[in-house]
């Protein structure tokens, strides 16, 4: 084992704070990775702060790691020291399941390991990316293209391919017409990559405080949710509406506005249960459906399209030392659009 710098959450309750991990020795398939730049994920407030279920502290979070091969294992291949990479929310998997095998490791039907908050294979729990080092099996680390800023590329591990993959999934394209609810970390990716999909793109936000943000990032059209005539003006108007926010939402309010056939997916994971009404769903023969993050191969894909299309993360550079900061600050949707933490600035006693 080998101690690095991190920056920790004691408890559910008390700031993050600067301590040391231990990571595992690379072993022959392993690759160090020196981190350069972690992204800040609501997922990541969600998890120190006990909302999505009990856990085990001190814990180091942060699954949209970019950094710099430092070493590899003996058996590596497909990466050298130097090389450009990433890691997003999951580091292992069964690898045997259907799904594995199918490249779906995000649905593994026994498990993924992810990137913190995880029984890893060494029966230890995993830690994060807001630390100066991690350990990763070569098959869940990414190659990050040479045309994405390094300082932008870690948001794309997590609100890249969450937003990806269902726009993929479900077929967006030209022609299609896309509703992208809520405008921060995730919905902002959404935008850009619906965009360059083809798509029509319409944001749908509780006020228009970002519409000019919105159109700059390519939607065609934006709209308040706190004005009751939205949801009358855009009935029956969308092929798929992606829910972005980790808010309560009035689901039936929304479905309304899916056209024949069509399907809400929701990315966004608020803490409490999601009311709906069936009967929602009868007229147009409407979908409510869910996405997690995609598998290691379309994860790939997804960063080799952002190459192709110029496309990064709007972002706000930190210091390790403001990470509570930001928290609140995400809190409060004062962000735009995802804050990543120079791992530079990380060390003991700050």
């Amino acid at each position: 084992m080998r101690t690095v710098n991190a920056y920790a959450a004691p408890s559910a309750t008390e700031p993050l704070a600067p301590t040391t991990i231990e990571r595992r020795e690379p072993g022959p398939r392993d690759v160090l990775i020196e981190i350069a730049y972690a992204g800040i994920c609501h997922s990541d407030i969600h998890t120190v702060r006990g909302q999505w279920g009990p856990q085990h502290y001190p814990l180091t979070v942060g699954h949209e790691i970019a950094g710099t091969v430092a070493e590899i294992g003996s058996e590596v291949t497909r990466y050298r020291v130097g090389d450009r990479v990433g890691v997003g929310c999951m580091v292992n998997s069964c690898r045997e399941c259907d799904n594995c095998r199918a490249g779906e490791e995000q649905y593994c039907l026994n498990g993924n390991v992810g990137t913190y908050a995880s029984l890893d294979r060494d029966g230890t729990i995993t830690q994060g990316g807001y630390s100066t080092h991690v350990v990763v099996d070569e098959d869940f680390v990414l190659r990050l293209p040479e045309s994405i800023p390094f300082e932008r590329a870690a948001p794309l591990l997590c609100a890249g391919i969450t937003t990806y993959s269902p726009l993929r999934h479900w077929g967006v394209g030209p022609g299609t017409r896309v509703a992208v609810v809520g405008l921060g970390g995730l919905g902002h990716m959404a935008v850009k990559i619906a965009h360059a999909l083809g798509a029509e793109v319409t944001v749908l936000s509780q006020s228009l405080r970002k519409k000019d943000d919105g159109l700059a990032m390519g939607a065609d059209h934006y709209y308040a949710t706190s004005d009751p005539e939205t949801f009358e003006r855009l009935r029956n108007g969308f092929d798929l509406i992606l829910n972005t926010v980790s808010a309560p939402l009035d689901l039936d309010t929304y479905l309304r506005m899916l056209a024949l056939d069509a399907t809400m997916v929701n990315v966004g994971a608020p803490p409490e249960p999601l009311p709906l009404h069936v009967f929602s769903l009868f007229g147009n023969r409407r979908s409510v459906a869910g996405s997690s993050i995609g598998g290691i191969r379309e994860t790939q894909e997804m960063l080799d399209f952002c190459a192709e299309h110029g496309i990064a993360p709007e972002t706000e550079l930190i210091p390790a030392s403001s990470i509570n900061e930001a928290y609140e600050r995400v809190l409060g949707s004062d962000v735009r659009y995802r804050f990543v933490i120079d791992i530079a600035t990380l060390a003991p006693g700050q």
